[in-house]
């Protein structure tokens, strides 16, 4: 299973090496910037795979994720497309049963929602949107999982789409079908717009289904009404001051929702500057040595893997137990890493957001979490603009020393001087000194 997926873990593991081919398209000046701006771009196909992934017993009695339905099927493929096709496919039942091979058949499950992200060799992401579920029948039978593959970033929109896929599966798979074929003509709406899909049900009749995106695009991944349940602003803190020093984190948690939603929740809190580095929300079992990389990751792990997480010969990681709500592992000084009057501020303004009993929608906690952060970011380098150098051609060159000597406070400067250093910030900064379009008679 790990020759499946090494594609993925070959190059995510060498991104100081390759930073032009990794490189996300971001604007520095705000706007939403994921891995690709396919991921925002309106008119794109919803999803490009529909796929159900099943348990298939082996002859030793264990049992195998396998993919027993796939829509729509692929012809006339050119070779490069065919092996890329062949690649994703191979490795999406381990990221649907990232759990093991220890299964057996039961009555009763309850439905979860979860997602993964691979990550091809040119450094582009694809988003698998799982829901697992236990089909309609009688007597014992194995749970299955509805996976739909998107380049799209929206995780509230796939949940939706996901509940229509659940609804019809209990009815018959037949009924799935034209359903994905109406989304798949329909084209991805713009923030704020809503796109309805018609389908046909048996004793229901005909169903319009409304799917809207949020009017904010950057945050339509996002739930960080997860992270705030489940950890103190503290740690909060603690977590986002090592994820911007690019350091190694470890999630763990039993659910699968649950370490999806909080490792995009954590992502995202770097936003405008995006995490470039090896990313599994979810980590299979047979991928666990992952967390030997000697390169910045950040990876979720279900917790009965514990033990064996612990017994890696690992190199300093934060480790966080999103069931406990604390830290099992840190390097020290994740309390000193941030300036002590904005991690303060920082502080404040999350615990008012916790507390706050005015806030009630997911949209609106969003909103507010994002923006500290996002405050936070203008404070230490929102100077960053002023300190590049503009050729004649349009061109840029930025001028890290006199960048880092503008910040009048010393423990600010102490941070930024840190910051500068990281990919993240270099690829913003590469992007920034691209962005100035020459005017005609002016310097």
């Amino acid at each position: 299973c790990f020759l499946g997926w090494f594609f993925f873990l070959a190059t995510e593991g060498k991104e100081d090496e390759r930073k032009k081919e990794n490189n996300p398209s971001r604007v520095p000046q705000g706007k939403p910037g994921e891995r690709s701006s396919i991921l925002y771009s309106a008119g794109q196909f919803f999803f490009e795979y529909l796929v159900v992934v099943s348990l298939k017993k082996m002859t030793d009695g264990h049992y195998e994720p396998k993919i027993t339905y796939q829509f729509p099927k692929r012809e006339n493929l050119l070779k490069g497309q065919k092996e890329e096709e062949e690649r994703l496919l191979k490795a999406i039942p381990l990221f649907c049963f990232p759990d093991g091979n220890n299964w057996a058949p039961v009555t009763e499950f309850t439905s979860e929602t979860f997602s993964f992200v691979l990550t091809n060799v040119d450094g582009s992401r694809k988003i698998g949107y799982c829901r697992r579920l236990l089909p309609s029948g009688r007597g014992v039978r194995l749970p299955e999982v509805f996976c739909i593959i998107s380049c799209l970033g929206c995780f509230g929109l796939f949940s939706k789409i996901l509940d229509e896929v659940e609804k019809r599966r209990q009815i018959s798979m037949a009924v799935i079908y034209p359903f994905m074929q109406g989304l798949r003509e329909s084209p991805f709406p713009a923030p704020g717009k809503t796109v309805t899909i018609k389908s046909f049900i048996p004793e229901s009749g005909t169903e319009l289904i409304e799917l809207t995106r949020p009017v904010d695009a950057h945050l339509e991944h996002v739930e960080f009404q997860a992270l705030l349940q489940r950890l103190s602003p503290h740690l909060i803190l603690h977590i986002f001051a090592s994820a911007v020093l690019e350091r190694r984190l470890i999630f763990l948690a039993e659910e699968l929702s649950v370490l999806s939603q909080c490792i995009h929740a954590v992502a995202a809190l770097l936003y405008p500057f995006t995490w470039a580095h090896t990313y599994i929300p979810v980590v299979p079992e047979c991928l666990l040595d992952t967390v030997c990389c000697p390169t910045p990751f950040m990876v979720g792990i279900q917790m009965r893997h514990l033990e064996r997480v612990l017994d890696q010969p690992m190199e300093e990681a934060l480790i966080v137990d999103l069931c406990e709500g604390k830290i099992l592992r840190a390097v020290g000084d994740e309390e000193e890493i941030l300036p002590i009057k904005l991690q303060n501020e920082m502080l404040t303004s999350l615990n008012r957001h916790n507390n706050n009993n005015n806030v009630h929608t997911s949209e609106q906690v969003n909103a507010l979490v994002s923006e500290a952060f996002v405050q936070f970011f203008v404070r230490m380098v929102g100077h960053y603009s002023s300190h590049i150098k503009w050729s004649k051609n349009g061109s840029g060159i930025f001028q890290e020393r006199a960048f880092c000597k503008a910040i009048a406070s010393k423990t600010n400067r102490k941070f930024v001087k840190k910051f500068a250093k990281t990919n993240m910030f270099s690829l913003f900064i590469e992007e920034a000194e691209k962005s100035r379009i020459p005017q005609e008679g002016k310097r």
